[in-house]
């Protein structure tokens, strides 16, 4: 029984192997590890919380569940920007605590082999460079993969933790 638990756990890591959830925030275009994202759910109504930085829209009910929600691009310090029928959220996993990824809209899952992936020039190391984990090379054009872990400080994950 144990060996057929083991081979069906290296069976999903196999198949969650250089898979990333593609997603778009203006032009550009993010990956995050499909191993990281619990589900995709259109925008709902979030509950304001005081005195959370302004890039944390509040939290979200989930079936019983109470999960904070970040607005990625208030995040990556570009324009905010009216929510539209696209705008969805992308609900991730940082380590145990539930994190809902407000994007602008989610285009596919596609597969970046390892030979594909480079690491970020080491330009400027900015308040966006820390959230880019690497880059993928796919056909002409290149995919930002995200470190979800990095998201969020040590002390911002805290605060939300808090509050909940």
């Amino acid at each position: 029984m144990a060996e057929i638990l083991k081979n069906t756990l290296e069976t999903e890591e196999d198949i969650l192997k250089d898979r990333y959830l593609i997603f778009f925030l203006a032009n550009e275009n993010y990956g995050i590890e499909v191993r990281h994202v619990t589900e995709i759910i259109g925008m709902q109504a979030i509950t304001d919380i005081p005195e959370l930085p302004e890039y944390v829209k509040g939290i979200i009910n989930l079936r019983g569940k109470i999960i904070p929600v970040m607005d990625v691009r208030l995040r990556f310090k570009k324009e905010p920007k009216e929510y539209t029928d696209r705008t969805c959220i992308i609900v991730v996993d940082i380590g145990s605590i539930p994190l809902g990824l407000v994007v602008d809209g989610v285009s596919e899952v596609i597969t970046i082999p390892e030979s594909d992936i480079v690491p970020p020039p080491n330009i400027n190391k900015d308040y966006m460079n820390r959230y880019i984990k690497n880059i993928g090379k796919v056909g002409k054009e290149v995919k930002l993969l995200l470190d979800c872990t990095r998201l969020l400080t040590e002390s911002e994950l805290e605060d939300i933790t808090q509050v909940l």
